[in-house]
């Protein structure tokens, strides 16, 4: 359907008329902010990337430079308000060291406002497109790789021996005009897309080129699309901040974080030096509460415990209050050191998946535990916080317990599982790894998760570029382990 060209937002159809079927063999191209997106304002991913590369400060400065940049946005000129956010959260970083944020943290909070009417029409097309003025260093990651964007065309930021400078290259901020120029330069003045999307005026000189155009009217209680109608659910993810950054919520970030950082030294010493046994009540006084669900083994109280771990800064250990054990990733060392362990008599705590998960997945269960007892109690573990994440694949991990401590209210939800019995474990004939899979199919149940194969490695790979464990087969042992 052909749309004559007019400058009037009234004369043009809105997204909810657009027909989406038969869309196969056709182009789409699409603003972000305001059109892909359901939130009109960049302000929240810019703040992510700021406090990633930055920390407080470089939030700080940026939520100084945002009412100035929202006086020039909406008052001077689109181009000029886009040059400040970018100014106040890239001067002076690496570029590597954005795209690193880019990739790992922002895919998560982008995909929780997939405008659902725009995303019809985008997701039925062949070939797609998105034209923003947001830097492409920032958006080209989740585009991409999560909604499988062919072609991204963004503002370039300009660099000097891999640091930003702040500044834009000298193609400017795509916005107006610009992208219109930048739309014919990437497809050519014959092949035009056959449908453009946007929000507002200063996109209408793009979506005169295209065949048919739609108007994305502003909306804002339409509810997102949801997780299972994506292409590739985000499961990994990193950085800090749990919720996305609003201007209210950075500034209230902002105005916490000294109290935060005061009350998590606080948790973290007189949690770290109370007796294990009075931990439960010291920490429920410090307003962090610990909920135990199900029943621990009788003798589990009385019996030393040791824990072993894969990734765990020094000073963490140094703070927890039950022995700790550091794994090598090379599986028969590993299994002797557990070995040891269990022969000992003791409690062990140990984590099949390696490493944490924050989304509701369940990584794929080493089925060392297996292997090496038949004595198996699942537990199930729930972090709730509000403000701060308290883990990290690319961040300093000694300030882990720090992060977590400095939430208002940081919480654990733990369920005891009931013991495997003999046909379930390994004496009854069962592989490891039939073991290992049918725990992970019950804790998943008991926190209405889901199961993947996804491991340790996978998550590390895709948000630090590093590697995981070594797999051997190792011998067995008889002895008491706590999994989950």
């Amino acid at each position: 359907m052909a749309v004559p060209k007019t400058n009037s937002p009234n004369r043009i159809p809105t997204i909810y008329q657009c027909d989406s079927n038969g869309r196969q063999n056709q182009t789409v191209v699409a603003d972000l902010d305001g059109t892909l997106l359901i939130g009109r304002s960049s302000f929240p991913y810019f703040a992510l990337i700021a406090f990633d590369v930055g920390g407080i400060l470089r939030l700080l400065v940026l939520l100084l430079a945002s009412p100035l940049a929202g006086f020039l946005y909406y008052l001077v000129s689109e181009d000029a308000g886009v040059r400040v956010l970018i100014f106040a959260t890239f001067a002076g970083v690496k570029v590597s060291a954005i795209k690193s944020a880019a990739r790992a943290v922002l895919p998560k909070h982008y995909s929780e406002d997939l405008h659902p009417e725009t995303w019809r029409v985008f997701s039925s097309c062949g070939r797609k497109c998105v034209l923003t003025a947001n830097p492409r260093i920032m958006v080209e990651p989740f585009l991409k790789n999560y909604l499988g964007v062919d072609v991204v065309l963004g503002t370039e930021i300009s660099s000097y021996k891999g640091i930003a400078t702040g500044f834009v290259a000298s193609s400017g901020v795509l916005v107006g005009r610009n992208k219109a120029i930048a739309l014919r330069k990437a497809f050519g003045a014959d092949s035009m897309p056959d449908i453009g999307i946007g929000d507002r005026k200063t996109d209408f000189p793009f979506m005169r080129l295209c065949k048919e155009r739609y108007i994305v009217p502003s909306e804002p209680d339409v509810r997102p699309v949801g997780h299972d109608a994506l292409p590739k659910p985000v499961i990994f993810h990193d950085g800090r901040l749990v919720q996305k950054p609003t201007p209210l919520m950075a500034l209230i970030i902002i105005l916490w974080f000294p109290i935060g950082v005061i009350l998590s030294i606080l948790r973290v010493l007189l949690g770290s030096l109370s007796p294990i046994t009075t931990t439960y009540y010291v920490m429920s006084l410090l307003g962090c509460p610990i909920t135990i669900k199900g029943t621990p083994p009788h003798d589990a109280k009385r019996s030393s415990t040791g824990r072993v771990s894969y990734s765990v800064a020094s000073l963490t250990e140094f703070l927890c209050p039950i022995k700790t054990s550091r794994l090598t990733r090379e599986r028969t060392k590993d299994a002797k050191l557990i070995d040891d362990i269990l022969d000992q008599g003791r409690y062990l705590v140990m984590c099949p998946e390696g490493t944490t998960c924050r989304e509701p997945y369940l990584l794929r269960f080493s089925s060392l535990f297996a292997e090496l007892t038949d004595e198996i109690v699942p537990v199930a573990i729930v972090v709730k916080t509000s403000m701060f994440h308290g883990t990290t694949a690319r961040g300093h991990k000694w300030l882990d317990p720090f992060f977590f401590y400095m939430n208002p209210i940081p919480a654990y939800e733990v369920t005891f599982l009931n013991k495997l019995s003999p046909d379930q474990t390994c004496s009854a004939g069962k592989s490891s790894h039939e073991v290992a899979n049918s725990v992970q199919e019950m804790i998943a149940k008991t926190l209405n998760y889901t199961c993947t194969n996804l491991t340790r490695k996978d998550k590390y790979r895709a948000l630090a570029g590093t590697d995981g464990l070594v797999e051997q087969k190792p011998a067995r042992a008889t002895s008491k382990v706590l999994g989950g």
